[in-house]
């Protein structure tokens, strides 16, 4: 492959333009050849080309080329409509090439999965390539590249796992970190590990595109680096409702049905607090859809939430009838999505956000309604355009916070931990963040991974830590899954482990249908709880795809199951048993409704969970969690909380998950016994957990003699405490954070 002058640039001519049959058929003797793939290229690239050169990018490319030579570091800060997320990866991949990729090739991290599908499908389609060739994308669960690939997206998350094979990317001669304004627990990992990193290569080229006022901070916290900045398109007119309004939900809704009532063209976009707001208001708008009139033309709700992947509706368009008009919905994290913002003609802001906090103390997420950043709220008012209009259902004189809270500081971090204990080994030196996680999130991430006997003596990584970093799931539940080697459950907990990991598999039914929904799910209850639950969902779900006379697909819509996630679950059991697999740990022969796997399952359960307890205190579903002493109930879509009034609510529970909200609900819940949690739990966790009437229930099967002083200093953590793992003396009080 010869080296191509970056700086060439093939001549437009009209001819070319109106003419381009010849040469796309490979006719002529001074065809221009693409250097990727050393092919004539095609009429469409150079139509594409015309249209790249209108972008504001455009205009910064030689500068940018020069800094990409002269500097390891490049910051570029500009709004997602100029063009800095295709066109950057594409000069960094001949940046690449022109070294005949010495120092590897080119990565382009984004935050969103379908985003960066998205991109790579355009940049292909640009650079007159194949998809999975010569430019390819990995996201969770789904690779599409080759060894010819030059130029991969990827998301965020993606690359950092690749670090756990691949410490100093050696891979790779370009990085660039996109989207870095949003703030991911990820995207902060990167840029704090590739400080280090470039000191190890000084080939090695970082290139980081974000928007102000992140791109100020980045300057302060890199110190000299290059800063190219693109010009900006002009925003939207802006009308903000100056009155507090606290019923933005509606109001946002009654200007939809205004706009579509002036039958002024465009799409709509419009941003609520949440993915449930989203759906509810997709829900509300379809059905006041129908009850317009048709000279009007159709109004299309179109649900566009990140994580959600399928194709656009495409606006219809009959003959004597109105064009359709597309109503995006979407929430607070979709602002610098794959838009078709040229489409788009109208914004509506509520300017509200709903966020789930992690608090440290009490080990679960709190649900918070705040208000959006100002960074959010400059980049919704480009969406339309100078020509839209953006309506902010909130006062212009707000007081907005000028950038996105990291999200490192606002989650749980104990994986994140885990993964810098994995990175420490390789060599790397510490983490340089850009904000430093809270010192109580620290400590009790130290504490946690301590219980789990995560770590060693000295602080650093347990032959068990360094096994359970290597599989793609939060800690507890990868050490569920290691203790399941060890009682025989390996498959049914590859099945818990895949349908907790994938979204929820239950569908939302239509109105009107909710006690069909309610049962028809009834009838895969388990009685020993949720867990159990989802295993029977699964196995009819896959019994329903060798069934011949019905499609797996029928079969989810007539039990109000979501195939999709489903899918999503097999996949991510099939990537599992290939990492257990690859560790060359043992998979147990399925052998479940045995009473003796049922057992074994809780066991393992355990072994992971033991921290998330909970017991019924009255008898009537008042759950007294024994880590901190709050209160919650079972969820509405447990079966336990389906058939409370039948059968009765469990004495004590194991549960997945807990959200401090308006009802404090427990979900995926699962009855245990007394007496294996005692086996199971950590001794020194257990002597640690604040004084409660059921610690002293507990307390009693433990030391029924009351002879726990003289037990105390000599208490060892058995094979079964430690969910079948290495063994390591402790004392009953010891809590050592490093």
């Amino acid at each position: 492959m010869s080296e191509v002058n970056n700086s060439a640039e093939p001549d437009i001519s009209p001819e070319s333009e109106e003419c381009p049959a010849e040469d796309s058929f490979g006719f002529g003797d001074d065809l221009e050849l693409n250097q990727f793939d050393g092919l004539p290229f095609s009429s469409r690239y150079y139509k594409l080309l015309k249209e790249r050169k209108t972008l504001s990018v455009w205009k910064v490319r030689s500068e940018f080329e020069d800094s990409l030579v002269n500097n390891q570091l490049v910051i570029v800060s500009g709004t997602a409509k100029t063009g800095r997320s295709t066109q950057i990866p594409q000069w960094c991949a001949e940046f690449c090439l022109s070294a005949q990729y010495q120092h590897g090739m080119v990565v382009c991290t984004q935050t969103n999965r379908q985003q960066a599908v998205d991109l790579a499908l355009r940049v292909a389609d640009e650079m007159d390539v194949n998809i999975g060739h010569e430019v390819g994308y990995t996201i969770p669960l789904e690779t599409c590249c080759s060894s010819d690939t030059v130029l991969r997206y990827c998301t965020d998350d993606m690359l950092l796992r690749e670090m756990m094979s691949d410490p100093f990317l050696e891979h790779y001669g370009v990085i660039i970190i996109d989207q870095a304004h949003e703030r991911t627990v990820s995207t902060d990992i990167l840029l704090g590990l590739l400080r280090d990193i470039l000191l190890q290569r000084p080939e090695l080229r970082v290139v980081v595109l974000t928007i102000p006022p992140m791109s100020d901070k980045l300057l302060s916290h890199y110190g000299s680096v290059p800063l190219i900045s693109l010009e900006a398109s002009s925003p939207a007119e802006v009308v903000h409702n100056n009155s507090s309004n606290k019923d933005y939900f509606y109001s946002a809704l009654r200007l939809v049905l205004e706009i579509h009532r002036t039958k002024e063209d465009g799409d709509v976009v419009g941003f609520f607090a949440s993915a449930e707001e989203v759906h509810c208001a997709h829900t509300i708008l379809q059905r006041e859809g129908t009850r317009l009139g048709a000279e009007l033309g159709q109004m299309v709700p179109v649900v566009l939430c990140p994580g959600q992947g399928g194709l656009l509706p495409v606006p219809t368009e009959q003959p004597g009838s109105k064009r359709s008009r597309r109503v995006f919905l979407s929430n607070q994290k979709g602002e610098d999505m794959w838009w078709p913002t040229e489409s788009v003609s109208f914004v509506i802001d509520t300017g509200v956000q709903k966020k789930m906090v992690y608090n440290p103390r009490i080990r679960a997420n709190s649900e918070v309604l705040q208000p959006i950043s100002q960074c959010q709220a400059d980049l919704r008012k480009q969406l339309s355009g100078p020509t839209g209009k953006c309506f902010c259902l909130y006062p212009e004189d707000g007081q907005l916070s000028p950038e996105n809270s990291p999200q490192i500081l606002e989650s749980n971090i104990t994986p994140t931990v885990l993964f810098l204990k994995r990175i420490e080994i390789a060599g790397l030196g510490q983490c340089d963040f850009i904000d430093r996680p809270d010192p109580e999130g620290l400590m009790q991430a130290l504490e946690e991974l301590d219980y789990l006997a995560a770590l060693d003596n000295d602080g650093n990584l347990s032959e068990i830590g360094i096994i359970m970093s290597e599989i793609p799931l939060d800690p507890q539940m990868a050490k569920a899954l290691l203790a399941s080697c060890e009682y025989d459950c390996v498959s049914e907990m590859l099945t818990i482990a895949a349908m907790l990991s994938a979204p929820s598999c239950f569908l939302e039914p239509p109105a009107g249908m909710t006690h069909e929904a309610v049962q028809c799910h009834r009838k895969f209850q388990h009685p020993e709880g949720d867990h159990f639950t989802l295993i029977n969902i699964y196995n009819a779900f896959k019994q329903s795809q060798r069934e011949q006379y019905f499609t797996a697909e029928k079969w989810c819509r007539d039990y109000f199951l979501d195939h999709s996630a489903l899918k999503t679950a097999e996949a991510i059991r099939s990537e599992l048993t290939d990492t257990l697999n690859r560790i060359e740990l043992p998979i147990s022969e399925p052998s479940f409704g045995t009473k003796t796997n049922t057992h074994n399952i809780k066991r393992a359960l355990l072994a992971g969970f033991f921290m998330q307890i909970a017991r019924d205190v009255d008898g009537s579903g008042n759950y007294f969690i024994l880590t901190h002493k709050h209160m919650a109930q079972v969820h509405l879509l447990s079966g336990y909380g389906a058939q409370s009034h039948k059968l009765g609510l469990p004495e004590w529970v194991v549960f997945h998950d807990y959200t401090l909200s308006e009802n404090n609900c427990m979900k995926t819940v699962s009855e245990i016994s007394p007496q294996v949690f005692i086996q199971m739990a950590p001794l020194y966790f257990f002597y640690n957990l604040p004084p409660s009437e059921s610690k002293d229930i507990l307390q009693d099967l433990l030391d029924p003699d009351g002879s726990r002083k003289s037990k105390q200093k000599s208490t060892t953590i058995s094979s079964a405490g430690n969910g079948g793992c290495a063994v390591v003396a402790q004392t009953y009080d010891r809590c050592v954070i490093q």
